[in-house]
């Protein structure tokens, strides 16, 4: 009887030592081999080339949704071609980013950060005490950056986008004494039209006019009469709300649509030439048609969707955030619902544009989140395959290895407990 109850407590006793030696054999520490924990982050280097990203990346998905809804409706038909916006941009090569830099929409800030705050192979050279900086390509003595901060006004004060198709190829060609073909990639910054308005006024009102600009347009600038200044004497300095809105000649009026469409359609500023319902809607929609084909353009009021969408489209980073600033002197105006109607009315051409504007801005980014999003989840996915065959075949190896190594035999028959030797 004591015999018996002695190997009925060996048994048990052998039997947990036989599983812990292979467990041991199957599962050597330090192992990979054996994964429990299915939500352990995958460490190591990626499998997949992930979508633009740093691993020191300041953007937070919360900076990127506060600021719009998180599903919107369009009431444009916009297509993926539309909404699809990355371009191959060879900063060694042959292309050139020309910024349209158009008055009071936060152009200056956004010029600088294209100077000062992108990381590049070489970046662009920025000596104290100056305004203008050398942006070489790498190793080349070619700018790949035609704007304010780069080449200066070369095409004159704020060209618009008629002077700057006409003008920048040609001053291109002049600078580097050479004939390569060259791909232009327009940008630009757009504002809320009343906000802007109200910025220009202030800027006037202190002394600002622009007068040394071109306005170029079929090889010639404005007559007097075609454009006929709103002021008397070096600048309109202390100019009041309501004088600057009653000058009809005043070129703050719907200057986004002006400074986006092609002028030749119209006849430049000769009046004349059409009635003003038609001009109107053609250089409303060569300004949308224009801006929509535009490599990219920015929204004052979205500075950090603008740096995503601007770094997604050119495969560029910035070094520092964008700060978005809400408190300026357009904020500052205490407008009354007249006077805001008023600047409205004036501007009705840039409200329409600025709809149009915002949303596919906002359609843009949201294409491009969710793109981003995809290929995330994809990497993900290719990552959890990998994770699953690794171990499948780190399992296989260990058993092969397994059955290379003794293990403990046990016949309770005899009370015999044996190494034996796999073959």
């Amino acid at each position: 009887m004591d015999d018996r109850s002695s190997k009925l407590i060996l048994v048990p006793i052998l039997a947990v030592l036989f599983v812990m030696i292979g467990y041991q054999y199957i599962c050597p520490a330090g192992s990979n081999s054996c994964h429990f924990k299915t939500e352990e982050k995958f460490r190591g280097v990626s499998l997949l080339s992930t979508p633009y990203q740093d691993s020191d990346d300041f953007y937070r998905d919360q900076d990127l949704e506060d600021d719009s809804p998180p599903k919107l409706s369009s009431k444009f038909n916009f297509t993926e071609r539309d909404l699809d916006r990355h371009v191959e941009f060879n900063i060694k090569g042959d292309d050139v980013i020309v910024f349209l830099h158009i008055q009071k929409t936060g152009g200056t800030t956004f010029g600088r950060h294209l100077v000062r705050n992108i990381r590049l192979e070489q970046p662009c050279d920025c000596k104290p005490g100056q305004k203008k900086c050398t942006c070489h390509r790498p190793g080349k003595e070619e700018s790949w950056l035609f704007s304010r901060f780069s080449t200066g006004w070369s095409c004159g004060l704020h060209a618009d986008w008629t002077e700057l198709t006409n003008c920048v190829p040609v001053i291109m060609d002049k600078k580097e004494a050479r004939r390569n073909k060259r791909n232009f990639y327009y940008i630009t910054m757009l504002r809320d039209p009343v906000s802007r308005y109200l910025s220009e006024w202030k800027h006037v009102q202190r002394g600002a006019t622009w007068k040394t600009a071109l306005h170029m347009c079929d090889g010639r600038s404005p007559t007097q009469d075609e454009l006929p200044t709103c002021y008397s004497g070096d600048d309109w300095s202390g100019v009041t709300l309501t004088e600057f809105m009653n000058c009809p000649s005043n070129l703050a009026n719907n200057r986004q649509v002006r400074m986006l469409a092609d002028l030749s359609l119209v006849g430049c500023y000769n009046l004349s030439s059409m009635n003003e319902s038609q001009r109107n809607h053609i250089l409303l929609s060569s300004a949308m048609s224009n801006l929509k084909n535009m490599a990219f353009y920015g929204l004052t009021e979205f500075q950090r969707k603008t740096q995503y969408l601007f770094e997604r489209t050119f495969s560029l980073r910035f070094i520092s955030a964008f700060t978005q600033i809400n408190s300026t002197r357009a904020a500052n105006v205490d407008l009354s619902e007249t006077v805001r109607k008023r600047i409205e009315d004036l501007n009705y051409l840039d409200m329409q544009l600025y709809e149009y504007a915002k949303d596919l801005f906002l359609q843009r980014f949201q294409f491009t989140r969710q793109r981003e999003h995809q290929e995330v989840r994809l990497k993900r996915r290719e990552e959890k395959r990998w994770l699953r065959e690794q171990r499948d075949q780190g399992a296989l190896s260990s058993s092969r290895s397994y059955l290379r190594h003794p293990f403990i035999s046990f016949w309770p028959q005899k009370n015999i407990c044996l190494l034996v030797e796999n073959d």
